[in-house]
């Protein structure tokens, strides 16, 4: 009697299996990692946004007529491509021109989780599509979701 050697059918498609599984594992991983490394990385370009901006109006303490063509044609910023989230994006000047904000749109649900876990040291205050934050996250599902990161003089 001769014995056979090799793998049935059923081996190797248990095997096949098996590194499906691994490679669907695999890239979940990476995109969970890269998802948020450029969370990370967009906070850094934020907190260097505003520290620009107070370096560049900070001294006249006024802000009035700010906006991100502004900041690139000033060199504070290196093009208008937004941080993180949609190209409509601004930076802009409060209401009484003392101070401005950083807005930031179209951010999905979990980039508005992140941002909103805690106020970044940088910022006096904060909102969430529209509420103020210290309340709740207030992160919608959809990628609609709209932060304000206001920075105002503390005396």
């Amino acid at each position: 009697m001769t014995q056979e050697r090799g793998a049935s059918m059923i081996e190797i498609i248990g095997v096949l299996a098996v590194a499906g599984l691994m490679s669907a594992a695999a890239i979940g991983m990476y995109n969970s990692i890269r998802s948020n490394q450029m969370r990370k990385i967009a906070s850094v370009e934020l907190e260097q946004i505003a520290k620009n901006t107070k370096l560049l109006l900070g001294m006249r303490g006024d802000y009035t007529g700010l906006s991100v063509d502004y900041l690139v044609s000033a060199g504070a910023l290196k093009n208008t491509k937004a941080p993180i989230g949609g190209d409509d994006w601004s930076v802009s000047a409060t209401n009484n021109g003392a101070g401005y904000s950083i807005n930031l749109t179209q951010l999905s649900e979990g980039e508005c989780q992140y941002f909103t876990a805690s106020k970044p040291s940088w910022a006096t205050s904060m909102t969430v599509n529209g509420v103020d934050n210290s309340t709740s996250p207030n992160c919608f599902s959809t990628k609609t979701n709209k932060i304000s990161f206001f920075v105002e003089p503390t005396d």
